[in-house]
């Protein structure tokens, strides 16, 4: 082989990389292959250019010989079937394969080579991992197998005489039946005795195996180029070299196996987990995890005991919803906008500068009725109870993490996890560890990793910059498209025209706005995507957690000032700072402030919110399901169409779509934005709750659905928690709080109608003589002399206008004529007061509970640390126990032999 494998190096020294090395220098090449491995053409039956022909099961998930299971396939084109003037590129493909197919098998793995039975440009490459290669890499990933079964009752219903309800919610334990539990520690190949090692088959499962072959995938070289080391299976992938790499699904998902040894995950999963049928039942997180993997588990349960809690949100919710809906007829100051002889006789100043016109009160009585019912008492109440809901879920969420931790075995995680091969690669520089004062290899000194943070952090700033401006259009648009609509849109003063009726301004503004808005989030989604992932990439983290870390962070902060920046300007910015009619603010110094309706800004919270939601949801449904569906159907039509032989488990599951390693993390971030969406602006829209939780229902049994069915098996990974979602969701959960306490205060009508409830005798709230909120309107909206308007074309009287010479606006001010003309009147000040006071209280008491919540749940149950002590005293104890029976054996056969020698000696001398 090193005769072989130095003539393929040899000629490669020739070439150059077009693909994405540019020039490279390949004569340390030789030193990434390791000598004395065997002939490829002899080596583990795999064979070049000769394949194996498949001769066995459409489901069989071994070798030819049916002895040896498939734990990763390797997929390529062969060269000789290429087009001829890509010949020197293909060429490069074929030494740089034959290169790290010559690793793996130095390496221990056998591989196995078979041609596409449906396109003979096609060739599988098999990989099987042997049981010393697995015990020896166990030992390196430092992975826990069983030490004994678990003899501790790890599982138990807490909820006693509703067994009967929950068994029914539950999957089928005659179908999927429970894990066997084990004490665990972390494998050594010198203490082998000491392992549950029943079978040597399986000992290893199927995901353990595939997640240590994809280890000593991603870590063999196949080159070097400037003295850097280039290997890893995604960098093959990547470059074309390989067309894909993945571990086999176990069976078809519609019937089970016709091999007596498949376990049928998979077909069960996809029956008890994924089918519409089972929309109603618990989740088998258990199998969910053993089939794919920790990383995936985790993610399942956390979706599931989200949308748990979702429930209760929803419930109160909705009851706050009914209340504010069946209450909206006594809604005073919405009668007093609709009634002709209140409303119907208030003429309101026009809300820009030329083209709009007079209009009466009452053409937005539509518009309030709507309003009564989001800003209502019920509101308050629901905002405050989300502020507490969000700290029961992220605390009970901690504890039934820790329990998921000990269940599944992730407790000490942090000890396997290794560095990432890419950071690997790169480890050029050589410095002094400070805590163990020897070398180490790293890829940049403290001064480039200084300007690499630099140069990222510039970037990512430039991103939400653009983002902020693209927010700044959206404003201009609206403050644009209102004068068009104004001027386009009837001009009935007596609002019986049915389009006014139900179609405003204001409306046609913020519905066109939202749409436009939610566009324009998503195409700056998906550039910033692609925009995140390289920044992160050149900053170059050393373990996958700290990549994944990096990457959430810039992700969320991008989309938290995407998809929340219009929420945040129509709640807190839009209305608020306008002027009066005489002397408007001009934004930019051109477009005149937007104002809210006499109501306020909350129902176009609202409306902005609906649109959003649902919209994103619409869309993530389209480009999750339908895509890789449609994907998949039309490439079994070629297939079905170009032969019928039957095709085996690999090829089979190459035709599926690859999720990427991504794939998880973008579940998270839609799920993450919905909770800011839930959460950030409950208090404008309390149906959120409601929405999220229908959705959830239908995203986990569609998420479960596209891995069963849709894609690829994921490499199983580890992990023990949610990682960096967890301390963003707790900041969500902070600032909701603040946002929350300012829609009611600042947003909604809410404090101004209290202070005037409650300030009935005291002038000049009026002159009711009882708790009433009658006049409420009148009080709240200001006079305005139309003489007074500067622009003397913008005050010409509109038909019908008669003999009015007054205008109103929504705002307190003293009226014309008055000493302080146009200024604030006190009324507005004991407004604002209330309004901050309420903000403090209510932000105070929220946050008291939250402590105290916080303070009464500890992060881990009082069972699960007993369970977690109890576990590693006996595995300590069981190792202790084996060691000293080891050492007691050794002991003794030392001092029988000693004995035996003595009495050898001392026998011819007695004699």
């Amino acid at each position: 082989m090193q005769k072989i494998t130095r003539n393929v190096l040899l000629d490669m020294e020739e070439e150059e990389d077009d693909e994405d090395d540019g020039d490279i220098v390949l004569e340390n090449l030789e030193q990434t292959i390791v000598p004395s491995c065997g002939s490829l053409e002899s080596q583990h039956d795999f064979r070049t250019p000769e394949f194996e022909e498949f001769n066995g099961k459409s489901d069989s998930l071994f070798f030819n010989d049916g002895q040896r299971r498939i734990d990763f396939v390797l997929v390529y084109e062969d060269e000789s079937k290429k087009e001829p003037n890509k010949k020197g590129t293909n060429e490069k493909h074929r030494r740089k394969r034959q290169a790290y197919e010559s690793n793996l098998i130095c390496h221990g793995l056998h591989l196995e080579a078979t041609r596409s039975v449906l396109d003979d440009k096609l060739v599988f490459v098999k990989v099987h991992a042997p049981w010393e290669v697995l015990c020896a890499y166990a030992e390196i990933m430092h992975i826990k197998l069983p030490l004994k079964p678990n003899d501790l009752k790890t599982r138990g219903s807490a909820f006693g005489r509703l067994n009967w309800f929950t068994k029914f919610l539950s999957v089928d334990e005659s179908i999927i039946k429970p894990e066997q539990e084990f004490f665990t520690a972390p494998f050594e190949k010198n203490r082998m005795n000491d392992f549950y090692v029943v079978d040597r088959d399986t000992f290893f499962n199927p995901a353990t195996r595939s997640r240590i072959v994809y280890f000593i995938l991603s870590r063999v070289k196949y080159q070097v180029m400037n003295n850097v080391n280039k290997f890893g299976i995604n960098r093959l992938v990547n470059s074309g070299i390989y067309k894909a790499a993945f571990p086999l699904h176990d069976c078809k998902f519609g019937h089970r196996s016709e091999d007596p040894s498949c376990p049928n995950e998979r077909y069960l999963l996809y029956r008890e987990w994924a089918h519409p049928r089972s929309i109603y039942k618990k989740q088998p997180l258990d199998l969910i995890r053993k089939y794919y993997g920790e990383k995936i588990g985790i993610y399942f349960a956390w979706l599931g005991y989200y949308t748990q809690m979702l429930l209760l949100a929803a419930i109160v919710g909705v009851a706050c919803f009914l209340y504010g809906y069946f209450n909206q007829d006594n809604c005073t100051w919405s009668k007093e906008v609709c009634n002709p002889d209140i409303g119907g006789k208030i003429i309101m100043c026009p809300q820009c500068d030329r083209l709009c016109p007079f209009w009466k009160l009452n053409i937005t009585c539509e518009s309030s009725k709507k309003l009564c019912i989001f800003d209502s008492f019920g509101t308050l109440v629901f905002a405050v109870f989300m502020g507490v809901w969000v700290t029961l879920f992220l605390e009970f969420w901690k504890r039934r993490q820790a329990e998921l931790e000990y269940e599944w075995d992730t407790v000490e995680l942090q000890q396997e996890e290794q560095a990432r091969p890419e950071y690997e690669a790169q480890c050029t520089h050589v410095v002094i560890n400070e805590i163990t004062q020897e070398e180490e290899r790293v890829p940049f000194t403290a001064c480039g990793k200084c300007m690499r943070m630099t140069l990222c952090a510039s970037a990512v700033l430039f991103w939400i910059l653009l983002i902020i401006a693209s927010v700044i259009g959206i404003i201009v648009y609206r403050l644009s498209v209102f004068v068009v609509f104004s001027a386009k849109l009837p001009k009935n003063l007596n609002g019986t025209d049915p389009i006014q009726k139900y179609l405003t301004p204001q409306t046609a503004t913020s519905i066109t706005a939202s749409i436009i808005s939610f566009i324009i989030i998503m195409i700056l989604n998906t550039i910033y995507e692609r925009v995140a992932i390289m920044i992160t990439n050149f900053e170059l983290p050393r373990t996958q957690t700290d990549y994944e870390n990096s990457l959430t962070m810039k992700m969320f902060l991008f989309q938290f000032v995407n998809y929340y920046s219009s929420c945040f300007y129509i709640a807190f910015f839009k209305g608020k700072f306008v002027g009066y009619p005489g002397d408007p603010v001009y934004w930019l110094g051109k477009y005149r402030n937007e104002e809210c309706d006499p109501g306020g800004c909350l129902l176009e919270l609202t409306t902005q919110l609906t649109i959003i939601m649902g919209g994103k949801a619409i869309w993530n449904n389209i480009q999750e399901v339908l895509l890789p569906w449609i994907m998949n159907l039309i490439g079994r039509f070629h297939r079905v169409s170009g032969s019928e032989k039957i095709s085996p488990r690999w090829e089979q599951d190459y035709h599926l779509q690859p999720m990427g390693k991504l794939g998880l993390f973008y579940e998270y971030l839609e799920m993450i934005i919905q909770f800011g969406f839930v959460t950030l602006f409950v208090a404008s829209f309390p149906l959120a709750p409601l929405l999220a939780l229908v959705n959830n229902i239908l995203e986990i049994r569609v998420d479960a659905w596209k891995l069963t069915t849709q894609f690829r098996r994921l490499v199983p990974e580890k992990a023990r928690d949610i990682g960096a979602w967890q301390p963003i969701m707790q900041g969500i959960a902070i600032l909701a709080v603040v946002t929350n306490a300012m829609i009611i205060a600042f947003t909604s009508d809410m404090i101004p109608r209290l202070v005037y409830y409650w300030s009935f005798s005291v002038p000049p709230y009026g002159d009711h003589a009882d708790y009433t909120m009658e006049g409420y309107i009148n009080n709240t909206l200001s006079f305005f002399n139309i003489a007074d308007f500067k622009n003397k074309s913008q005050g010409n009287p509109y038909s019908g206008l008669g003999d009015h010479t007054t205008c109103r606006y929504r705002d307190f001010r003293y009226p014309p004529g008055h000493p302080q003309e146009y200024k604030h009147n006190i009324y507005y000040w004991h407004v604002i007061a209330a309004k901050l006071a309420f903000v403090i209280v209510m932000e105070h008491v929220i946050f008291s509970v939250k402590f105290i919540i916080s303070y009464a749940i500890p992060d881990v149950s009082k069972l699960t640390k007993s369970k977690i002590k109890r576990e590693k005293y006996l595995t300590q104890k069981l190792l202790h126990e084996s060691h000293l029976k080891d050492m007691t054996k050794n002991m003794g056969v030392i001092a029988k032999r000693m004995t035996e020698v003595v009495e050898n000696n001392l026998r011819p001398k007695l004699d």
